[in-house]
C-alpha cells in the first residue's frame, strides 16, 4: 500500500456544503486506497480562506484516499506557548471539520496529542538532525524575526516534528504550498538518513503531492490573502452582522474613470471573493458594471456580503449543533486516535528494532 500526506494547505475551486451524518460505528477501512493524513493547527476558527484552500479539499479527498486528518495542537506550541484552552481549541476545530463535510465514517479524524508515538519518533529524527541546516530554514528564520521574544527549540525542529507527522505512516506524496516545500526536502533527507545510518531501506522519501488547482482567497484589507494572524478574515462562525460589517468595511478606491480600467488590488480582491461565493450572473453584472464605470460599491459589498451569509449560514448552523454535543466530539476524537495509531504503533515497534531498542 501507499500512503500520501497532506500536511499543508491543498486547494480547490469549488465548494459544497455536505450534510454529515455522524454515526458512532466503527468506520470501515478501505485499504485498497492511498492513505492521506492532512493537519492544521487549532489556533483559531475557520475562516473562507481555510474553507476554499483547504477544506474543500479535504472533503473531496475523503471519497478519493484512505484519509487521516489530525489537529496540530503540538505544532501550535511553537507559536503559542501558553495556549488560552487548547482542548476547547481542538474541540472546536473538529467541531468545523465535521460541519463543513468532512464524515467520520470516511475519513480518520484525531489529534496530534492523542498519538504519543509522533513524539518518540520525533526524538528519533532530531538525535540526526543537524543544528546547522535547522538553522537555516526559511520556516525557522521568518518565524523567529515575528517572535523575538520567543525562539524555543520547538520552533527549531519544527521540521523534525513534520518529517515525524509525515513518516510516521510512510508517505510516499505529501500536498504541501510552496513554503513548506524546503521541510518537505528535509523530510526526505532525514528518511534517507535514517536509512543510511541503519543501513536499511526503511523509509520511503516523501514526495510533494498537489491535489486540486490553487486558490488564494484575499483578505478585506485590500492586500495579501485571508489570514488568522492578519485580521482581515471572514470566520466560518461569523454570523450575519459580523460578516455584512466586515465587507461593507472592505477597502475600496473612488472607482473607475474609464471604461475597461485595470483593478486597484483591494476592488480586484472583492471581485475574486465574488467570484467564488457568487452566481456567475451576478458577478458579471458587477463586472460590467465596473468595465463601463457604474459600478457602486455599496451595492457590490451588500451583494458579496449576502451571498457569503448564503454559503457560510448552513456551516454555522451545523457547527453550533456539533459543538454542542461534547460526548460526540469526545467520541469522534478517541475512536480516530485508535485507528490512526494501528499505523503509528507498528511504525514504531519496526523503528525501535532498526534502532536496537528492542530485539527482531
Amino acid at each position: 500500500m501507499h500512503y500520501v500526506i497532506s500536511y499543508a494547505s491543498p486547494h480547490g475551486h469549488y465548494w459544497y456544503v455536505a450534510q454529515v451524518y455522524v454515526t458512532l460505528s466503527q468506520t470501515v477501512r478501505r485499504t485498497n486506497m492511498e492513505i492521506v493524513v492532512s493537519g492544521i493547527r487549532p489556533t483559531g476558527n475557520l475562516h473562507l480562506g481555510n474553507l476554499y484552500g483547504a477544506v474543500v479539499n479535504c472533503v473531496k479527498m475523503q471519497d478519493e484516499y484512505d484519509c487521516r486528518f489530525f489537529i496540530a495542537d503540538w505544532h501550535s506550541l511553537t507559536t503559542h506557548s501558553h495556549p488560552e484552552n487548547i482542548i476547547e481549541s481542538t474541540y472546536t476545530i473538529l467541531a468545523e471539520y465535521l460541519a463543513c463535510g468532512i464524515d467520520p465514517e470516511k475519513a480518520i479524524i484525531y489529534r496530534q496529542s492523542d498519538v504519543p508515538e509522533v513524539l518518540e519518533l520525533y526524538l528519533y529524527l532530531n538525535m540526526n538532525a543537524y543544528l546547522g541546516e535547522l538553522l537555516r530554514t526559511t520556516t525557522f528564520k521568518e518565524k523567529a524575526r515575528k517572535q523575538p521574544e520567543n525562539v524555543n527549540a520547538g520552533l527549531l525542529t519544527y521540521p523534525t516534528l513534520m518529517a515525524a507527522d509525515i513518516l510516521l505512516h510512510k508517505a510516499v506524496k505529501v500536498p504541501v504550498g510552496k513554503d513548506q516545500e524546503q521541510n518537505m526536502e528535509m523530510a526526505r533527507r532525514y528518511a534517507r538518513r535514517f536509512n543510511n545510518i541503519y543501513g536499511v531501506d526503511y523509509f520511503i522519501e516523501p514526495a510533494s503531492f498537489s491535489f486540486g488547482s490553487p486558490v488564494k482567497i484575499p483578505g478585506l484589507d485590500g492586500s495579501g490573502k485571508m489570514g488568522k494572524s492578519e485580521g482581515n478574515a471572514i470566520y466560518l462562525i461569523d454570523d450575519e452582522k459580523t460578516i455584512t460589517k466586515k465587507v461593507m468595511k472592505a477597502v475600496t478606491d473612488s472607482g473607475p474613470t474609464e471604461p475597461n480600467s485595470a483593478m486597484a488590488e483591494p476592488i480586484a480582491n472583492l471581485f475574486s471573493l465574488m467570484k467564488i461565493v457568487s452566481e456567475p450572473d451576478t458577478y458579471q453584472f458587477f463586472l460590467e458594471a465596473y468595465n463601463n464605470c457604474s459600478v457602486r460599491y455599496g451595492d457590490l459589498k451588500k451583494q458579496l456580503a449576502a451571498d457569503i451569509v448564503k454559503t457560510t449560514k448552513p456551516i454555522r448552523d451545523r457547527i453550533l449543533e456539533i459543538r454542542g454535543d461534547q460526548a460526540l466530539l469526545e467520541r469522534v476524537a478517541k475512536e480516530g486516535a485508535d485507528k490512526a495509531r494501528e499505523t503509528a504503533t507498528k511504525t514504531i515497534r519496526e523503528v525501535r528494532q532498526l534502532i536496537g531498542f528492542s530485539a527482531k
